[in-house]
């Protein structure tokens, strides 16, 4: 499955801090069309999506130092536009949904990821021409 936009490469930053996972998101993103950044770390995470343009933020909710919606608070803040996708293992409270545009269980990833990816991005661009001739 490779974006339809084919004059802009979406670019995901996914934001984990287990190896594995980081690797496993990274293969099936750009398997399908993406350009891919990671984080293994909260501060990295940060740094990253506040000095690269990232079209969606793939975030795991249990980090350690921050968790996954406080980091999204702090992307929104500096980037409002970018799409946040909370990802876990574990339930996420309610109040920790309300800074992410979507929630993925990890267990459901493989088949809900891509298709939610390409679904919030598409939605995010038809909203960019008309905040832009504001």
């Amino acid at each position: 499955m490779i974006p339809t936009d084919s004059l802009h490469k979406k670019t995901i930053l996914c934001i984990d801090d287990d190896l594995a996972i980081l690797c496993y998101e990274m293969a099936l993103l750009e398997r399908s069309g993406y350009e891919v950044l990671t984080a293994s770390s909260a501060q990295q995470g940060l740094q990253l999506a506040s000095t690269c343009k990232c079209d969606a933020v793939l975030l795991e909710y249990e980090m350690r130092g921050m968790k996954g919606h406080e980091i999204a608070s702090e992307i929104k803040l500096v980037r409002p536009e970018t799409v946040v996708i909370l990802l876990s293992r574990l339930e996420v409270p309610s109040h920790a949904l309300a800074s992410v545009d979507a929630f993925v269980p990890k267990l459901e990833a493989s088949q809900q990821l891509l298709p939610m990816i390409a679904e919030l991005c598409s939605r995010n661009e038809k909203v960019k021409p008309r905040q832009e001739s504001i």
